[in-house]
């Protein structure tokens, strides 16, 4: 199973630089952010902790780091336009020299959008907007010019150049809605990134993925499948644990943990855990 680290960007600059480069240099297949601008939720409770936006800081990651896959998991897609979102996503893939996973999701959390007077429609026109974004992002990745008419987004002609380091770049999209949700991540992912979740209740999410896999015509070992662990990093019950828990995973299917980490962890206890 492939291992990665995360930390959100909601600690100070130094103390992010440290995170990236001790997971890149102990071998952690990827290194990750996340997008969100300001705040997290933990045990339901908002925390409107001071944050550095994530793509900027992803793009700082691309430099300090040398080895590893690195991402924003997952971007949400009601916050910036698709053709900006590519031509982001095109500079960063230049600045690490193609080692850019591009995360993207439906977007959840409702009070950004209301502070920053952003529209936060209902979940299934969000969903929509996802299908809608990674198509004209992929096109945009790969055409001369694109010229789109659709529901949420229009293009005349449009440009994104220069194209990708990469000759694909991963999509990676976040999500586990049965119906909507894992439709779109039939059509177009490369990984699937779904909550952490029961292996039975995984096992469960993974026929309904490979049914919708089968109704768009897709090869569902085409996608990756990966999950996020949540973790603090001086809590020692969660670490001790971990072992067992990427196994159970692993046997229900997950090819690729996600360690995501609401504290930072010393450096002795990301060596702990690095892949081997």
């Amino acid at each position: 199973m492939l291992l990665s680290a995360k930390i959100a960007p909601t600690f100070e600059y130094a103390t992010l630089e440290r995170f990236w480069r001790d997971a890149d240099e102990l071998g952690y297949h990827g290194v990750w952010n996340y997008d969100h601008f300001y705040g997290l939720y933990l045990a339901g409770q908002p925390l409107e902790l001071p944050t550095l936006e994530g793509w900027t800081t992803l793009a700082a990651m691309a430099k300090v780091t040398e080895r590893a896959r690195i991402g924003c998991m997952v971007t949400g897609v009601t916050y910036r336009h698709p053709a900006l979102l590519a031509n982001m996503a095109v500079s960063v893939d230049h600045i690490c020299s193609g080692r850019l996973e591009f995360g993207i999701g439906a977007a959840w959390h409702e009070p950004e959008h209301l502070t920053y007077g952003m529209d936060f429609p209902s979940a299934g026109t969000r969903i929509a907007m996802l299908d809608e974004a990674c198509e004209i992002i992929r096109r945009l990745w790969t055409e001369d010019k694109v010229d789109h008419e659709g529901r949420f987004w229009t293009l005349h002609e449009a440009i994104c150049s220069p194209k990708p380091v990469q000759e694909r770049i991963p999509i990676v999209i976040g999500g586990s809605g049965p119906k909507k949700t894992l439709r779109v991540v039939a059509k177009h992912a490369d990984e699937w990134n779904a909550p952490l979740s029961a292996p039975t209740d995984y096992r469960e999410l993974t026929k309904i993925f490979e049914d919708h896999c089968a109704d768009v015509g897709r090869d569902p070992s085409e996608v990756k499948r990966s999950v996020q662990i949540f973790l603090f990093g001086h809590d020692e019950t969660q670490l001790q644990a971990l072992g067992s828990q990427l196994a159970e995973l692993e046997e229900a299917g997950v090819q690729h943990a996600v360690l995501s980490f609401y504290t930072p962890p010393s450096r002795e206890v990301l060596e702990r855990l690095a892949p081997r």
